[in-house]
């Protein structure tokens, strides 16, 4: 049922958005021009004067639309409705509207010219309230001709009215029907699973309730998390392949900490649901704003909504590690001193996680002391530690103590020297770092610094030069 739900969304959606792209280009219906669609083109191509000749058969231009700008800088609209032309007469019948800011102007836009005494007359009209000769109708070389006087404008094309049965509004009705079937079905599935999804989210707020330091910081999982766990990971875990879904997200999960949070299955969820979470967003603030962004960037937001969460999470995971290896030479010290104290391996574990400063290591430990008590064997827990870390030193770190552990060696002394080796390694990563910032400091100072100081020192002297001093 979520499946077939989901399917109907996403073709509403496609259908909603191949709508409002056709809306953000100007219509080929006359009423749904507007001004700001007037200003668009006239943003893009330059207005000039218009002129053309009225047809003996007056079918040719009809319907034909311009945009214009008034000798007051007004713009407007006018269309072709019908023309009429014989050997002593020439009219046409314009429908016009002139946009003066909030305001519609209608003028009157009939031209006619008549020949008397061997002699045709000239017709002119003002397009807006004040101006008087924006446009006129004469006879010009034998042929009649209305062109703009003081106005400027441009050619539109061919426009028509539209039947409510044919063409887009037939395709914005079928998308008003089915986006209401689909939240309908959308509603039913989610009223009949209520008591469940509460009874599942009250489980999960207890668990985090328990944990709240590695709570998921990011602004868009924070409030979008409510609505693709409960829309959209039903749906992904009815899929068929979502075991290659879980085995793909899983260990990056488990690499920045996000295990407790969010699962393989709501992490692919949360992309889906961002894929129309963020061209939602931007039609909503475009409409809000009243801007004239392009309606184009839809496919792209979507694409960005779908790997945005890899960005968020391999972010994540790299400060993870940067955490872990700078706080990893204090905590195998404390391991080595609790070894050599006369505790257990486990136990000095434990003991580190007692004193030592909450931290993403700190915080491997406890899950792999979990995982001992629940029967793993101190090597898997290693091995398993050293797979969520996905870290060098980690891993080199478990390596040696499954080696250790498998020989019998004494921990103690192999913890002390790894402990040394670390921070020996950390500090020559700060010499190296250190070393390096004189070599990374050379561009900004050629490029920004060494030009300010030039212009500081060689500005009076050019102008002492230019002044003849």
């Amino acid at each position: 049922m979520q499946l077939i739900v989901f399917r109907i969304f996403i073709f509403v959606f496609g259908v909603f958005i191949f709508q409002a792209n056709s809306y953000a280009k100007c219509s080929k219906n006359y009423d749904r021009i507007d001004s700001r669609c007037i200003r668009k083109i006239a943003a893009k191509k330059k207005f000039k004067k218009i002129k053309f000749v009225i047809p003996k058969k007056g079918e040719k231009i009809k319907d034909f639309t311009f945009f214009y700008m008034t000798e007051n800088r007004h713009y407007g609209k006018f269309t072709v409705r019908s023309s009429y032309l014989s050997k002593k007469e020439c009219s046409v019948f314009l429908e016009a509207t002139t946009y003066i800011g909030n305001k519609i102007y209608n003028p009157s836009a009939t031209f006619t010219i008549k020949r008397e005494y061997n002699a045709w007359d000239t017709d002119r009209a003002g397009f807006d309230e004040t101006s008087g000769n924006d446009f006129f109708l004469t006879k010009e070389n034998g042929k009649c001709i209305f062109s703009s006087n003081q106005a400027m404008g441009i050619k539109y094309g061919k426009t028509a009215e539209e039947s409510l049965f044919t063409g887009s509004e037939l395709l914005l009705n079928t998308a008003f029907f089915l986006i209401g079937l689909a939240v309908f079905l959308v509603a039913r599935a989610v009223f009949r699973e209520e008591d469940k999804f509460k009874a599942q989210e009250t489980l999960e707020d207890a668990e985090e309730d328990q944990d709240k330091r590695n709570e998921p910081s990011d602004f868009i999982l924070k409030y979008s998390r409510p609505f693709f766990k409960r829309y959209f990971t039903p749906i992904v875990q009815g899929m068929k392949n979502k075991k290659k879904l879980r085995d793909k997200y899983k260990r990056k999960l488990a690499s920045s900490g996000m295990t407790k949070h969010i699962s393989p299955e709501d992490f692919f969820a949360f992309k889906l649901f961002l894929i129309i979470g963020f061209p939602i967003v931007f039609i909503i603030l475009r409409q809000f704003l009243e801007e004239t962004w392009p309606m184009a960037a839809i496919p792209a937001l979507a694409g960005i909504g779908f790997i945005y969460p890899d960005i968020w999470v391999n972010g994540k995971i790299d400060r993870r590690r940067k955490e872990i290896i700078k706080n990893m030479p204090f905590v195998v010290d404390m391991l080595a001193l609790s070894v050599e104290a006369g505790l257990d391996f486990m136990a000095a574990m434990q003991k580190v996680i007692e004193k030592a400063p909450p931290s993403s290591l700190t915080d491997e430990f406890e899950i792999m002391i979990k995982e001992t008590k629940v029967g793993a064997s101190r090597a898997e827990g290693l091995r398993q530690l050293s797979w969520r870390a996905d870290s060098l030193p980690i891993s080199s770190f478990c390596a040696t103590l499954i080696a250790a552990d498998a020989v019998g060696a004494s921990i103690g002394p192999i913890l002390k020297t790894l402990a040394a080796e670390l921070r020996q390694k950390k500090s020559a990563e700060a010499e190296k770092a250190g070393a390096t910032a004189a070599t990374k400091i050379l561009f900004p100072m050629m490029f920004l610094i060494m030009p300010s100081v030039f212009i500081i020192i060689a500005a009076p002297i050019v102008l002492q030069f230019m002044e003849g001093n």
